[in-house]
């Protein structure tokens, strides 16, 4: 009989914000955050005590999924800046590093939580209005006439990675070729509706990053001895496929749930392999060329099938199976009866390709939106880094065509947005206090609280001791090299601001980020001749972004509204 325990009561804990030890942990936490933002971010290695695989990363999706955090308002931060990162893949370092500093920020103000959610949430549709607004001065629209604007997007998040540990002539490379897998996807002719494609990562790693490269379709990774068997096949109409979702295997565990009843002196797996070579039969029938299983083809089956002038390719796995049909035209095919002539497909072509020391066969498509980007690089560990870069900028490429827009980044965004909304709501006040019946002290308590929440995000950027600055002409955001002189010319010191859009010979004023000043109204409606005029802008999604915005203000208001915390220890 087991032991019976007591049931232990439930931990209660009042004003949890309150605690030093929570916001010691917070602190921390933004430490963390903070030092692994931007280009020039510090790299933070996590493992396991116990031994296991290392991770060295500044990235938030990788850096969030190893940290192990217990207590609550820290799971709460962390499982939303997660879901962000799920569902958008971009500025998750953002979203976390603002969200840290507005909960820092209004706990030194002393307002009432109700009071400070209240005008949070004001602020924030102030920003969202701004922002989605035409005459928006830190929002691009994107001209699909020209890759421009694509090519700068990409290449602001590949630099932003430093653990990828590239050159600036690998990031150019391998920034073409992510953009040059995005519009592999795009099919050529689309009526009402855009369906995507996929680009499909292959790796190889190990080989210098130039070497990467993007190859319209599918490439199989084989081995020698199969490459040896391929003999060279030429066509003059396309390759018949059959793509196999069963075990071609032979083995009785694969015939599914329930009963067999074998009669005396049956052997069963003669029985199921004379099924298999009459499968041979009816594809060699069908003048199929090559046959693709996502499990494994029995040895007899595939000596029959070489025989037969026939390629067969197994072991690919069930994540190329969609790729895999969309490329060929198939169904793919879960038993091992009859099959319909129309559960075949085609290919326009196949070779066999060598890169570094692995054998591929390319199956190159009649019309399709799938393609393959080998990538390669040094290590492990950098090419790991490296594929998750690749997907972000992907699927922020993906996120660009639903909403053709971009934000200026390198802290310009945010320091442009905290100029603005300072100034709105000097000049502005009364649709707020009439609105909440706050005062007006409390407006501008919490609005320098909200403001300096986003200089600071822009601010983390710098990790030298250099000194920060933003102009009172665009509100954009400067940095300057640290130990800088006391008596100074700033546009002698200054080369261009954090977006790469204006120089420092623009007649501009600086003040310093941190300091105090009089609110400015920012020039907004950017102009077309500087946008189009400046090659090199650093870029952000323009829906991460925004969503980003969004997810912090509301869980910081979500942590801040927290008046308990009750715990279950059984």
């Amino acid at each position: 009989m087991s032991r019976l325990e007591a049931k232990k009561p439930s931990f209660c804990k009042s004003e949890p914000l309150t605690s030093e030890r929570v916001r010691a942990t917070l602190c921390v936490l933004k430490g963390i955050l903070t030092s692994s933002y931007g280009p020039s971010g510090r790299l933070k290695q996590l493992h396991n005590g116990l031994g296991g695989y290392v991770c060295t990363t500044s990235q938030s999706s990788a850096l969030l999924a190893n940290l192990s955090v217990t207590h609550p308002i820290l799971k709460i931060l962390t499982t939303s800046m997660q879901n962000h990162v799920s569902c958008f893949s971009d500025c998750g370092l953002f979203t976390a590093i603002l969200c840290c500093n507005l909960i820092e920020n209004v706990q030194r103000i002393g307002l009432m939580p109700t009071t400070i959610i209240k005008l949070n949430k004001h602020l924030l549709s102030l920003c969202t209005s701004y922002l989605q607004s035409e005459f928006c001065g830190c929002r691009i629209l994107v001209d699909f006439s020209s890759t421009q604007t694509l090519l700068c997007l990409v290449r602001s998040i590949v630099t932003s990675k430093p653990a990828c540990m590239l050159t600036r002539q690998e990031i150019d490379h391998i920034s073409a070729l992510i953009l040059r897998a995005f519009l592999l996807t795009i099919p050529e002719n689309t009526k009402d509706c855009l369906i995507l494609g996929k680009s499909i990562i292959v790796p190889l790693k190990g080989q210098r990053v130039t070497d990467s490269t993007v190859l319209p379709g599918i490439l199989l990774e084989i081995s020698e001895v199969q490459l040896m068997k391929i003999l060279p096949i030429k066509k003059s109409d396309t390759f018949k496929v059959a793509l196999f979702c069963a075990s071609l295997s032979g083995d009785v565990s694969d015939t599914g749930e329930g009963t067999v009843v074998v009669s005396s002196g049956v052997s069963l797996e003669n029985a199921v392999l004379d099924q298999l070579l009459s499968l041979g039969r009816q594809l060699v029938s069908d003048h199929i060329d090559l046959l693709i299983c996502q499990k494994v083809v029995h040895p007899s089956l595939k000596q029959f099938l070489s025989m037969h002038r026939m390629i067969a390719i197994d072991r690919v796995g069930a994540a190329l199976m969609e790729p895999l049909s969309k490329v060929t035209g198939t169904q793919p095919i879960g038993s091992l009866g009859s099959i319909s002539p129309s559960s075949y497909g085609s290919v326009k072509d196949l070779c066999t390709e060598k890169f570094g020391f692995k054998h591929f066969l390319h199956l190159i498509p009649n019309e399709a939106t799938i393609c393959s980007l080998l990538l390669c690089n040094r290590n492990d560990t950098a090419w790991d880094e490296l594929k998750l870069t690749c997907q972000t900028a992907l699927h922020v490429l993906q996120l660009t065509i639903k909403e053709p827009s971009v934000l200026l980044g390198g802290g310009c965004t945010e320091t442009h947005l905290a100029a603005y909304i300072r100034h709105k709501i000097c000049n502005e006040p009364e649709s707020i206090l009439q609105d909440d019946g706050c005062t007006q002290t409390e407006l501008q308590l919490l609005t320098e609280a909200f403001c300096s929440a986003l200089e600071s995000v822009a601010g983390s950027l710098e990790h030298d001791g250099g000194e920060i600055l933003t102009d009172m002409k665009y509100g954009h955001f400067w940095s300057a090299q640290p130990e800088s002189p006391s008596v100074v010319d700033w546009p002698d010191l200054l080369s261009r601001c954090g977006c790469g859009l204006y120089t420092s010979q623009e007649e501009l004023h600086w003040s310093f980020l941190k300091s105090t000043r009089h609110p400015f109204a920012p020039q907004t409606c950017l102009p077309h001749e500087a946008v189009g005029s400046a090659n090199n802008l650093t870029l952000d999604c323009f829906t991460a972004k925004l969503s980003g915005l969004q997810v912090a203000v509301e869980t910081a208001n979500l942590i801040l509204d927290l008046s308990y915390i009750i715990e279950d220890k059984n």
